[in-house]
C-alpha cells in the first residue's frame, strides 16, 4: 500500500474514535443523583412546553421567609431577604436598596443605588468606577473621544 492510502486510513480510524468517544456518556458521579431529581420536577411543571431553560428553578436559591438568618450563612446569595430570597440589596438590580425597587433597563444597581454605568461620574462602565476630577463618563468611559 502507498503512503497516501496508510496516512488516509489512520485518519479516518482516528476520526472515528474520536466521534466514538465524544458521543459516549460519562460516568455519573453519587452527586448527580439530586440533579436528575430537579429534571424530573421541572418535567413535570406547566412551564416545560416552553423547555427546559424557561422551566429550571435557580439553583442556590434559599427560602427565607420563616427564617431571615439564613441568608446571612456562608454560601448565600445575599444578607437580605426579599420574596422569600436571600439577596444582597447593594447589588441587585431587581431589589436594589429595598426590596421591590427594580432598577430601570439601562441601570446597575452600585451600594444600594440604581445608576446608569454609561453616563455616571462615580460608576462610569461599572460599579466603583470614577472618573479623575474634570473628566466626564461618556458610553461607560471616562474622557471617551
Amino acid at each position: 500500500m502507498s503512503t497516501l492510502t496508510k496516512i488516509l486510513i489512520t485518519f479516518t480510524l482516528l476520526m472515528c474514535l474520536a466521534i466514538t468517544l465524544s458521543s459516549t456518556p460519562t460516568q455519573k458521579s453519587p452527586l448527580d443523583i439530586e440533579d436528575e431529581k430537579d429534571e424530573n420536577i421541572v418535567s413535570n411543571t406547566p412551564s416545560a412546553r416552553f423547555g427546559r431553560f424557561l422551566a429550571q428553578q435557580p439553583k442556590g436559591l434559599m427560602k427565607c421567609n420563616k427564617n431571615p438568618r439564613l441568608c446571612r450563612a456562608k454560601g448565600s446569595p445575599g444578607p437580605d431577604c426579599c420574596n422569600k430570597k436571600c439577596v444582597n440589596v447593594k447589588t441587585d438590580k431587581q431589589n436594589c436598596g429595598l426590596c421591590g425597587r427594580k432598577c430601570k433597563h439601562m441601570e446597575i444597581c452600585c451600594k444600594g443605588s440604581c445608576v446608569n454605568p454609561m453616563v455616571n461620574k462615580r460608576h462610569c462602565g461599572g460599579c466603583n468606577y470614577v472618573c479623575k476630577r474634570g473628566n466626564s463618563c461618556v458610553r461607560g468611559m471616562c474622557s471617551y473621544a
